[in-house]
């Protein structure tokens, strides 16, 4: 596998893969441990951090794009953007020094969007699920 900053322009502290662990054209999989360092626990919830909900979404959405962007279905100098988030559930809290493990499905991909569906997961216990399209462009 690639490094992450290989495969997504984001950077500290807005980059949230630490890994992939599975690519293939029908599912991503990959890990991300949220670190009590993150810029958002000191103001969301001071007395009881959690990990913001649009960042669980973030997260899964960076997932894909990496694993897309592993698989080599995007050319090098195209950027996606998130254009629709749907069906957004958010089950459990996730908390400083846990990890999440993502499950994504690569509903559809083509030279301008990106429709994927995903859950992450905190050991097996389902924190988060949604689908979202991301829109493709190039940099130039």
């Amino acid at each position: 596998m690639k490094d992450i900053q290989e495969l997504l322009p984001h950077r500290k502290p807005f980059l949230f893969v630490d890994e992939l662990l599975e690519v293939s054209e029908e599912k991503i999989i990959g890990k991300r441990c949220y670190t009590p360092e993150e810029f958002f626990f000191p103001g969301h919830f001071p007395e009881y951090p959690v990990v913001p909900g649009v960042i669980l979404v973030e997260t899964m959405a960076q997932c894909g794009g990496a694993g897309v962007r592993q698989l080599g279905s995007l050319g090098d100098d195209a950027l996606f953007f998130l254009a629709a988030i749907e069906k957004a559930k958010f089950r459990r809290q996730v908390r400083p020094n846990e990890t999440i493990r993502m499950e994504i499905s690569n509903d559809r991909i083509s030279a301008r969007m990106i429709k994927q569906s995903g859950k992450c997961y905190v050991d097996d216990e389902l924190a988060c699920e949604a689908s979202w399209l991301c829109l493709v462009g190039d940099k130039a």
